[in-house]
């Protein structure tokens, strides 16, 4: 009998052991929580939910477009609040779909930074491509973008 109950704490000790064992790998890396964040803004937006694309970001973030001109390059800003009330004002049957190529995502600690390449269509019929390159900040509700910057171009485009 004590043979027995010698060898069921065992069989629970090996359980607890193996179910401890299995919770990392339950739990998102950062890396995949930061590229969940950029999803949603993204899911969003083609659902013009105001909500969800405001709760991507930072509230004091800041938005900024690389404009080519022929007199030479300048940056735009835009502000988090003009994005989201953009967004959720698209007119009715327009829908605003930008697809992500690819993640390229580097964290430290409560920082990271995205490089996401990109192509934009209207209503399925292709608008331009370029790359965003987002800057997020772990704060106590989770990661939320502080900066986002992008270029913006009809050609080359990765695929």
């Amino acid at each position: 009998m004590e043979e027995f109950k010698s060898m069921k704490k065992v069989g629970l000790i090996v359980l607890f052991i193996a179910n401890l064992a299995c919770f990392p790998a339950m739990a998102q890396t950062a890396e995949q929580e930061v590229e969940a964040v950029i999803r949603s803004l993204f899911d969003g937006m083609r659902q013009k939910n105001a909500t969800r694309v405001a709760d991507a970001f930072y509230t004091e973030g800041l938005m900024q477009t690389v404009q080519q001109k022929p007199e030479g390059t300048t940056v735009g800003s835009n502000a988090v609040a003009d994005f989201v009330k953009r967004i959720t004002t698209t007119p009715e049957g327009t829908t605003l779909d930008e697809r992500i190529l690819s993640y390229h995502i580097r964290v430290d600690g409560a920082m990271a930074s995205a490089w996401t390449p990109y192509r934009f269509y209207v209503n399925d019929t292709f608008s331009h491509c370029g790359v965003n390159s987002f800057q997020l900040v772990k704060m106590a509700s989770g990661w939320k973008i502080v900066y986002i910057i992008d270029t913006r171009r009809k050609e080359p485009c990765e695929e």
